[in-house]
């Protein structure tokens, strides 16, 4: 049985959770499902674009079952909706009940700030596990149904470290919450973190006079490394993890001795 504080934050955010996972289901079926048909734009749009901007983007191609799915699914989009919805849903954990002024009745369970503090992060870490993994496990029903030619290992990859990506951002988000009690501080932190990081990772790609920010970046370690085509690279979502853990580490740490407003 999980613990009380964990199932009322599960019931709490139930709404938003469904929402953000139906949502993320009908983007990543509509543009697997009907590749067949895409596969003229995406020809259209790679002739249309220049090749700077499909480096910049982090496409190799849109022609290829391997090189459209990163376009598509892992590319941009993709992301982008996981990271909203786990910075939104972190956001939830402290920072709101902090500025609504519930944090008072939540901190009257007989719990200390750790134990809240972990069991709020554990019901929304889980949450957005369950988000950010969607787009895998269709992926895996639909790439072999539509014909497209690529390794459903190399798909998994990917879909890891879709997932270990939202685990950092997730932790990073908690932090800022867990330090300030501001959801206005959480997603402008984690805004402003992951565009710049972004930045740095297109940037380091397209020059190689910058490719050392390619490596200060999360988006490196999610995507850089072209999982779609050369598949797994532990060491890389073990980074993903681990800044995810530390952070997580620090958000328990920062929350338990400040003045928390109530």
């Amino acid at each position: 049985m999980f613990p009380a504080l964990v199932r009322k934050t599960w019931r709490d955010d139930r709404r938003a959770v469904i929402g953000w996972a139906v949502g993320v289901a009908v983007f990543t079926v509509i543009y697997t499902s009907f590749y067949s048909q895409f596969q003229g734009a995406a020809e259209l749009k790679q002739d249309a674009l220049p090749q700077g901007m499909l480096d910049f983007l982090g496409i190799a191609d849109m022609i290829s079952p391997a090189g459209y799915l990163q376009a598509t699914i892992f590319s941009l989009i993709g992301p982008l909706l996981v990271l909203m919805c786990a910075v939104t849903l972190t956001a939830r954990t402290i920072a709101r009940p902090e500025e609504d002024g519930g944090m008072e009745l939540l901190l009257a369970n007989p719990l200390s700030r750790t134990a809240f503090a972990g069991q709020r992060l554990a019901a929304t870490g889980s949450a957005v596990t369950v988000v950010a993994a969607i787009p895998t496990l269709l992926l895996l029903i639909i790439v072999p149904r539509v014909g497209m030619d690529i390794a459903l290992s190399n798909v998994a990859a990917a879909g890891v470290g879709l997932v270990a990506l939202a685990w950092c951002f997730t932790g990073i988000a908690f932090v800022a919450g867990a330090a300030t009690g501001r959801r206005g501080t959480v997603l402008a932190v984690t805004g402003v973190l992951a565009v710049t990081t972004y930045m740095a990772n297109a940037i380091g790609a397209m020059s190689d006079g910058w490719h050392w920010m390619r490596w200060l970046s999360p988006f490196h370690y999610f995507i850089g490394t072209d999982p779609l085509h050369t598949g797994w690279h532990p060491a890389h979502l073990l980074t993903l993890a681990a800044v995810g853990a530390v952070t997580t580490v620090v958000g328990v740490f920062v929350f338990d001795r400040r003045d928390v407003g109530v």
